[in-house]
């Protein structure tokens, strides 16, 4: 008896030890890559840039462009996804896979093909005619098409995880649909939806391809990162990754901080 339980304690610990093993593996692919671009920056680089008003504009404003865009784009993410996800979460429909699984093709769409889909639809000779290629609101319209998928879905978890029958004892107690979903289904689901703006702002933040295609200005800070590459070369490429990676580490941290501290789990 003895033996057979220090056997598999024994296992127990070779399993854990091969847990451990493949997540220092997976960390270590993502922070070696991190480590690597910043031992390249260079500070001459960095000055060269701060003594060039034309540089230092060109960063500003790409980086003021990607911001505004990013947070405008999640706002629309957010009035668009609570109620999509409500009724996905709640509602059986004729259909409702296929919708579902179209909700879910930015996924899968090369980012390239995105930005040529939405000029086909959108563009000054799209089939809904807005004039939106090289514009602001393009870039707002990249970040929603990419984003969208990961908003509602995560939004349609969190309904999903709340037991009707909380939402059915309130409205036969009285209480309105507006009332019993702000008052009990919104604060149920507040992880979620922080989940969701978190995840959405991260995918709009990334986004480049699509933006190659439709919206290449104004510049968004990749966009100006492949620029600088291709015109200036490497170094001045990694200096405003360093900058712009240093920025977004600071700011999902901070929001991961404020999501555990004003969220119950």
């Amino acid at each position: 008896m003895v033996i057979h339980m220090s056997s598999r304690i024994l296992q127990v610990e070779k399993t854990l030890i091969i847990f451990y093993s493949l997540f220092s593996i997976a960390i270590l692919f993502i922070l070696i890559p991190i480590v690597a671009l910043f031992i390249s920056f260079r500070y001459d680089v960095l000055i060269s840039i701060l003594k060039t008003p034309l540089y230092v504009n060109e960063f500003k404003s790409a980086l003021i462009t990607t911001f505004k865009a990013a947070f405008i784009s999640l706002l629309i993410l957010v009035v668009v996804g609570i109620p999509v996800g409500y009724v996905l979460a709640r509602s059986n429909f004729k259909f409702k896979s296929i919708i579902e699984a179209l909700i879910d093709i930015p996924f899968v769409i090369p980012h390239p093909i995105v930005g040529v889909m939405l000029l086909m639809a959108f563009g000054s000779r799209g089939i809904i005619s807005m004039s939106i290629e090289d514009t602001f609101w393009g870039i707002v319209s990249v970040m929603v098409f990419v984003s969208l998928p990961l908003m509602v879905d995560t939004i349609k978890l969190g309904f999903l995880s709340i037991d009707p029958t909380l939402e059915y004892v309130a409205r036969s107690l009285g209480a309105s649909f507006s009332k019993t979903f702000i008052s009990i289904l919104l604060p149920l689901c507040i992880r979620n939806i922080f989940a969701g703006c978190i995840l959405s702002l991260a995918r709009s933040l990334s986004e480049v391809g699509a933006l190659l295609i439709l919206a290449y200005f104004p510049k968004t800070i990749n966009i100006l990162i492949l620029d600088w590459f291709d015109t200036l070369g490497l170094p001045y490429a990694v200096v405003v990754s360093c900058l712009y990676l240093l920025i977004i580490l600071i700011m999902f941290i901070v929001l991961r901080i404020v999501t555990k501290t004003h969220v119950t789990y």
